[in-house]
């Protein structure tokens, strides 16, 4: 059955210098698309996007809304882009605070931007107000990358009574470490919204590093996927202990394998 089809991801190609996980971001939802699936894809606005070259363009009556993280107002802009030679739209969360003017997940030195916690947490509050705004109601979440790991949390507890998003089942793609320190100890009350109170995170460490983020996602999610060989086992091994659907790597040829994973959530 054609289903409505979420894809969150950290990086898509050709957007960002190509990685496995860029790749990946432009591959799935294209094989999605082509198999008859209506599919939305969003990735974070980062400051070394060339906007002119990628032709992005900022959507007006998307943008506009002020998210709160930490007592503070942060504005929600949106930009959207279509990646040329496809039919895949990209729609691009922005802010100046978190944005521009910076790289990705790392600084010039290599080291990982201290507010990369809250960062994620705009993401991905950034995502789900869009689509309410979108009035478009996906079957299936998709999260590809660290940065959309707080999305299964949000879905499952702060968003749970919205209509875009009251029967939505959330898979989680795990790929190779990419976080090399962790977010603070101030993630937790960062997290915070509605119904997703930090006493849910009493379980996991104060300080989340790429580890915690994973059992983050993994414990609100209804499925997860290795998306590459070299998965942290440990991440594996905690979905599998909590009998969390799981489907192994399967092979560069991943469409059937991830459309029976669908059905089978």
């Amino acid at each position: 059955m054609d289903k409505k089809i979420l894809f969150i991801n950290q990086e898509i190609t050709p957007y960002v210098p190509d990685s496995e996980l860029a790749l990946m971001g432009k591959a799935l939802p294209q094989v999605m698309q082509d198999n008859g699936h209506e599919i939305r894809t969003f990735m974070p606005k980062w400051g070394n996007i060339n906007e002119r070259r990628g032709q992005l363009h900022e959507v007006i009556r998307l943008s506009g809304i002020n998210l709160i993280i930490d007592d503070t107002d942060h504005p929600l802009i949106i930009k959207v882009a279509t990646i040329v030679g496809t039919r895949i739209q990209v729609y691009f969360i922005d802010n100046d605070d978190y944005f521009a003017k910076r790289q990705m997940t790392t600084d010039e030195k290599g080291d990982d931007y201290a507010d990369n916690g809250e960062r994620a947490i705009f993401f991905a509050r950034g995502v789900l107000e869009t689509v309410k705004k979108l009035r478009w109601v996906p079957d299936i979440i998709h999260v590809q990358g660290w940065m959309g790991a707080v999305v299964p949390l949000y879905i499952k507890t702060a968003y749970h009574d919205e209509p875009s998003f009251a029967n939505t089942k959330v898979v989680t793609s795990l790929f190779t470490k990419s976080l090399q320190s962790d977010l603070g100890s101030n993630f937790k009350k960062c997290v915070e919204f509605r119904e997703a109170k930090a006493s849910l995170l009493k379980k996991y460490n104060d300080h989340f590093d790429f580890v915690e983020l994973g059992k983050l996602a993994i414990d609100f999610s209804d499925g997860v996927i290795a998306a590459n060989k070299n998965v942290n086992k440990e991440l594996l091994k905690y979905a599998k202990d909590n009998n969390i659907p799981t489907l192994k790597w399967p092979g560069e040829d991943f469409g059937a394998a991830y459309e029976d994973f669908y059905e089978k959530i």
